[in-house]
Parts: C-alpha cells; structure tokens; sequence
C-alpha cells in the first residue's frame, strides 16, 4: 500500500470509521451541523480518480453509490452532495453528504456561509437514525 509522510488521511482514519474494505473505508466525518457527512477514501495515496486502474474507478463509484443509496432510502435528504476535491488533502477520497433545506448552508455547499442558523433539533432527528443508515451502508457494500 502507498502512504505518504505528513498526510492525514495516510496516518490516520479521518474520522469514525464505519466500514473498512481492501482499497477503501468509509468514515463519518465530524463536520457541525451535517451529521450525515460522509467520507469513501482509497486506502492507497493517489492524488486524482484518474490513477485509480478501470476496475478500481468502478469499484470506488460501486461505494459512492451504496453509501447515496442508503442515505436515500433511510434518511430522504432533500439532495445529496457528491465531490472530490483534494485542494486541502491531497489523497483521493469522496465526500457523500446528505443535504436538506433546512440546513444551515442549503443551497450553498457546505463549505460555503452559512445562509441561517443551525437546526439543530433537525440535526438531533438525522443523527438517530445514523447507526441504522450505517448498518444499510455496510450491508450495501458487501454485496458489491
């Protein structure tokens, strides 16, 4: 496996870890006011999804697509957001995360201002059904 020196997500889970798979984990990220933020990050430390072999791109987007599926199904977020970016972290991952109008930053991306203050009580109501979404996610990636 290639790791590099000094990057976070070679040295480290980068957040809760839900599922761990050969070339992948899925984490829930720690972010405030998005509970249902997720991450898919390659266990090998490439830059770009283009360094990924044609089997592994489709195998990344196989659990990028099982975990949106399973946000749908268990939590109907009014969209989900998908992006790689690696402006910050420069180690291929996907973020997955469940958007909804309520939330503080809808519709700007939530890297953005905030456009309202946090729901919190919302917030509350997304985050107890996560141990069920996980549960889904996990069944869901074992199948692929």
């Amino acid at each position: 496996m290639t790791r590099v020196a000094g990057c976070p997500l070679c040295e480290g889970a980068g957040g809760r870890l839900v599922h761990e798979a050969p070339k992948f984990r899925i984490i829930c990220a720690a972010e405030a006011g998005f509970p249902a933020f997720y991450r898919l990050i390659w266990r090998d430390h490439v830059r770009e999804f283009s360094d990924l072999s044609k089997d592994e791109r489709v195998l990344c987007m196989e659990a990028v697509t099982a975990v949106e599926q399973a946000m749908r199904e268990l939590l109907a977020p009014g969209k989900i957001n998908l992006a790689t970016l690696g402006n910050v972290v420069p180690h291929l991952h996907w973020h997955v995360i469940a958007r909804y109008d309520w939330d503080s930053h809808f519709p700007a991306p939530v890297w953005a201002a905030a456009q309202r203050e946090r729901a919190q009580a919302r917030e509350a109501e997304v985050s107890a059904k996560l141990p069920a979404l996980e549960a889904r996610i996990i069944e869901r990636l074992r199948s692929i």
